[in-house]
């Protein structure tokens, strides 16, 4: 089998998104539309991938840095004139390669893995210059028409805006994404012209070059699904893309044997992880790479960002987990509690209206309602360590740093400043004042004082 190259074209300017950011940027399930491509891509085994970039490059390269893309091959294209242009401008990459170019866009995310490798496949097994994957769909306007030959190969295709009325008839559409010969690309590419209504240099001429000066097949392969090859261009595109990828993660869940009572309200990105014989009640977002054990329960109306949830534990209602923190097995988070960037022991529960920030608690440890662990004075972070067995009354402070020894007891209404010792009850409040009769003393000096009438 010959190699397997991949060239990304990610440079358009997405102007109908009307954004400050770059269109390949915009997240999916979390995850920016272009890193849904290169990880469906990543996935065929190619020998390298390439991304063709634009303006606004530098902050594409950048976020794709941070999550981890460090080997991409770049190409810049300073001025998108079209995919023709792009591809022209990768040639010095193309250049000492043989094998096959597989050709995609970076602003479609609901491409699978399978529907590209069919298309590899097709094209390597059959021999063809090219092979295109095209789509049937019911309305074709906006979409290159695939004109086919008496034994079904392309022999061109024609943009939307160069089609004629007969030609606009025909519902088998280019979705873009293409797999090449590389050698026999490179030989035409130079023969590419901007004669059409956009004045751009498109590379789905170069279909019709193969045909004419090489004598190549061009050959078609249909997806199945024509949602898979759908690019987004405006807001509108990609909350259908939203719903649409939310909806394969849920169902992907399901089968692997998790409970999500309310899909239509759940929401789990794509970076998710969750264990079987969990269940997720309404309600419950799951976002960044959070990963979910099993026999969990979350939810209703609870988040989760980038988050540890371990086997057995309970989390909701009400309840946001920020990054950073993990929740060992069988702990209990409860309503209106926040946690963030602490870790939360086994068979430890935080139940009631806390604050859990910068803090390590240990095995066993109840957190009363109220509790806040105040670990930031305007400037700096600071920890709170609760060991092992400890019990926190309500409406305690803990102001960090701070660490509450092995069994410890804090009584309720206390604010704590300085380290306790294990097995030690700590009381850190004013002492109560009760004065007898005081108050109906207030009360009848009062009411002869204003006349006995009240307001």
């Amino acid at each position: 089998m010959k190699p397997l190259y991949v060239l990304v074209l990610a440079a358009g300017q997405g102007t109908r998104m009307k954004s400050e950011l770059p269109k390949v940027l915009h997240p999916v399930a979390g995850r920016p539309l272009l890193e849904h491509v290169l990880k469906t891509a990543g996935a065929l085994k190619a020998k390298e991938l390439a991304v063709v970039l634009g303006v606004g490059r530098e902050l594409v390269q950048k976020e794709l840095a941070s999550r981890g893309w460090k080997k991409l091959h770049y190409v810049i294209q300073d001025k998108p004139r079209g995919s023709g242009h792009a591809v022209l401008v990768a040639r010095s990459w193309l250049r000492p390669k043989r094998g096959s170019l597989l050709v995609v866009y970076g602003d479609t995310p609901l491409l699978t893995a399978q529907t590209l490798q069919r298309l590899v496949d097709h094209h390597m097994i059959s021999g063809n210059a090219a092979t295109f994957l095209a789509m049937d769909v019911a309305d074709p306007s906006g979409y290159g028409r695939m004109l086919l030959d008496a034994r079904g190969y392309l022999e061109r295709i024609v943009e939307d805006k160069d089609a004629t009325p007969q030609e606009r008839a025909i519902t088998l559409v280019n979705s873009g994404v293409a797999c090449w010969d590389i050698q026999m690309l490179l030989a035409v590419l130079p023969r590419l012209k901007p004669n059409n209504a956009k004045h751009e240099y498109y590379l789905t001429d170069a279909a019709a070059l193969l045909r004419q000066h090489l004598g190549g097949r061009v050959g078609v392969v249909r997806a199945r699904n024509p949602d898979e090859t759908q690019g987004i261009n405006t807001r509108v595109d990609l909350a259908r893309a939203e719903t649409i990828s939310r909806q394969r993660i849920l169902e992907h869940w399901m089968r692997e044997g998790v409970t999500i009572v309310d899909p239509a309200s759940t929401y789990i990105d794509a970076e998710a992880v969750i264990h079987p014989d969990t269940r997720l009640w309404p309600g419950t977002i799951i976002q960044g790479a959070s990963k979910i054990g099993s026999h969990c329960e979350i939810g209703p109306y609870s988040i989760l960002e980038n988050v540890v949830v371990k086997d057995g534990a309970r989390v909701g209602p009400f309840t946001r987990l920020r990054p950073g923190s993990v929740i060992e097995g069988k702990a209990r988070i409860g309503n209106f509690v926040e946690i963030k960037k602490s870790i939360i022991g086994e068979g430890s529960k935080v139940n009631h209206l806390t604050y859990i920030g910068d803090a390590q608690v240990g095995k066993n440890v109840n957190v009363g309602a109220g509790t806040i662990t105040c670990n930031y004075d305007g400037f700096y972070k600071f920890p709170t360590r609760i060991e092992d067995d400890v019990f926190v009354g309500s409406n305690a402070n803990l102001v960090a740093p701070v660490k509450l020894g092995r069994g410890a007891i804090v009584a309720a209404g206390s604010t704590i400043t300085d380290d306790v010792e294990p097995n030690a009850l700590v009381v850190a409040r004013t002492r109560q004042v009760t004065k007898k009769g005081w108050a109906k003393e207030f009360r009848s000096k009062h009411q002869k004082g204003s006349g006995g009438h009240h307001e």
